[in-house]
C-alpha cells in the first residue's frame, strides 16, 4: 500500500503520461490532416492506405471533413467491400483514440463540473435508456456524429459496446456508399463539390451557434 506521499506523484505521474499521449493523438491527426490539404498528388491517389489513413482527421473529435465523398472516390477503383473494410478498420482506430483523448478531457475539474450539470444529467440519463440503438442510428445516418463522442464518455459507456455500434451502423453505411460510387462512377468534380457542400453543411450551423450564443464577445 503506498503512502500518502506517493500517491500524489503517481497521480503526477499518470497525468503526465496521459497528457503526452493526447498530444502525440493531436500532432498525429494534425500532421495526417496537413498531409491532406496540402498535398494534391495525395488527394488525387487511390491507394487504399490513403483512405485508411483519412479516417483519422476525418473521424477525430470535432472534425468537420466529410467521409462519404473520399469513399465515393476511392470506390471507383475498388470492391465496394474492400472500400468498406478499410474505412471502417480507420474509422474504429480513430473512435478508439477519441474515446481515450476526450475521457482524458473529462477528468479536468471543468469537465467535471459539466458533467455533473443538470442539463447534462438529464442527456446521460435520456441516452441510458438506449444507447446501442441510439448510437446504433447516428453512426448509420449521415448526421454529425461528434456530440455522441463525449456523451458516451459522460456517460461512461463501455469502450467495446461504443466500437461495436461503430463497427455495425458504419460498416453498411460505407458499403452502400462505395456500392453507389461503383455504380455511377460519379465524375471527380462532383465528388468535391460534395465534399464543399457537406463541409458548409457541418460548419455552418456550428459557426453561427458561436456567434450567436457561445462565443459571443461581452
Amino acid at each position: 500500500m503506498p503512502s500518502d506521499k506517493l500517491i500524489p506523484v503517481q497521480t503526477r505521474r499518470i497525468t503526465s503520461t496521459r497528457t503526452v499521449v493526447l498530444g502525440l493523438e493531436i500532432l498525429f491527426v494534425v500532421a495526417l490532416l496537413t498531409v491532406w490539404l496540402t498535398s494534391t498528388t495525395i488527394r488525387q491517389e487511390r491507394n487504399l492506405w490513403i483512405l485508411f489513413f483519412y479516417s483519422f482527421p476525418s473521424e477525430f473529435l470535432i472534425s468537420f471533413l466529410p467521409h462519404e465523398p473520399v469513399i465515393l472516390y476511392f470506390s471507383k477503383d475498388h470492391s465496394a467491400m474492400t472500400v468498406a473494410l478499410v474505412s471502417i478498420a480507420g474509422t474504429m482506430l480513430a473512435e478508439a483514440l477519441d474515446y481515450s483523448a476526450i475521457k482524458f478531457i473529462r477528468e479536468i475539474k471543468f469537465m467535471e463540473k459539466a458533467r455533473k450539470n443538470k442539463a447534462a444529467e438529464k442527456l446521460v440519463n435520456f441516452f441510458w435508456k438506449a444507447p446501442f440503438p441510439a448510437l446504433w442510428v447516428a453512426a448509420f445516418l449521415p448526421t454529425p456524429f461528434y456530440p455522441f463522442r463525449f456523451l458516451v464518455v459522460l456517460a461512461n459507456y463501455p469502450l467495446w459496446k461504443y466500437l461495436m455500434a461503430i463497427l455495425t451502423g458504419r460498416l453498411p453505411k460505407f458499403y452502400l456508399l462505395a456500392f453507389l460510387g461503383k455504380a455511377l462512377k460519379i465524375p471527380d468534380l462532383w465528388i468535391a463539390i460534395f465534399f464543399i457542400a457537406l463541409i458548409l453543411a457541418a460548419y455552418l450551423p456550428v459557426a453561427k451557434f458561436c456567434k450567436n450564443n457561445t462565443c459571443r464577445k461581452s
